[in-house]
């Protein structure tokens, strides 16, 4: 009875075997936010994930042997869902900063930018900074470096956090708030798409958080950020990186 019960065991395990494909890839599930056009984004003609960041997570993850499932989710939760294991790998418009480097780990950079300032467009005033908002109702997006600079300024009326940039131009659009914080490369594409009539990019404005951009790594995954970062590496020293940033208009 004991022989024909393991002769079975083995002939399940050799039909599990031959069942699985020869080399299968691991999948990783790659977090990212679905409103930082062109960074990150759901694309409206295909109804599907797109932008810049997430091309550098899939050429990385096909370079170092893996493949890819995109999830949406909103900014402030990708750093939880990384650490519990709900995802493998962030790939948005998240700076590489010193408090996030204590909880997960990052790839080399890919791409570096500042913060930008929107206000509506019959305000005609060339700010340099915040500070020459005082008093002001003002928002940025929660879970960015943005919204803390802010109200540590302790000079507006109200600092506002949303879930998502375009409902930061939706208001700033209609009015409801004096002026918004966020990406620069987002906020420039969504403009040059004509959805916020009422809205202009302050181009005098200086940024004071650059910050540059990489694909965010659970801690104990060594193995994954190494083979991540030899294809970054490759990357950009055969050109699909600089080609990714022209596709995008980010160069």
């Amino acid at each position: 009875m004991k022989m024909k019960t393991l002769a079975c065991s083995v002939a399940l395990l050799a039909a599990i075997s031959l069942a699985l494909p020869a080399g299968a890839a691991e999948k990783l599930v790659v977090g990212t936010e679905a409103n930082g056009i062109p960074i990150s984004f759901l694309n409206p003609k295909t109804h599907e994930l797109d932008g810049f960041m997430l091309d550098i997570a899939r050429q990385a993850a096909k370079h170092a042997g893996y493949e890819v499932e995109f999830k949406a989710m909103d900014f402030s939760a990708l750093i939880p869902a990384l650490r519990t294991g709900k995802i493998d790998l962030i790939a948005t418009g998240m700076y590489i900063t010193e408090p996030r480097k204590k909880v997960i780990d990052f790839t080399t950079p890919v791409y570096s930018y500042g913060e930008g300032m929107i206000v509506r467009k019959e305000d005609t005033k060339d700010y340099t900074s915040f500070k020459e908002l005082p008093g002001a109702v003002v928002g940025a997006q929660m879970g960015t470096i943005f919204i803390e600079p802010l109200k540590q300024a302790n000079i507006f009326k109200d600092v506002k956090a949303y879930d998502t940039l375009t409902g930061i131009m939706k208001d700033v659009n209609a009015g409801r708030i004096k002026a918004g914080f966020g990406d620069t490369p987002s906020m420039a594409y969504y403009l040059s798409l004509g959805e916020y009539p009422n809205v202009r990019l302050v181009k005098s404005y200086k940024p004071v958080l650059p910050g540059s951009l990489g694909l965010g790594v659970r801690k104990d995954e060594e193995q994954q950020l190494a083979k991540l970062n030899e294809a970054i590496a490759t990357m950009q020293s055969n050109g699909e990186i600089t080609a990714l940033l022209e596709k995008w208009k980010l160069n």
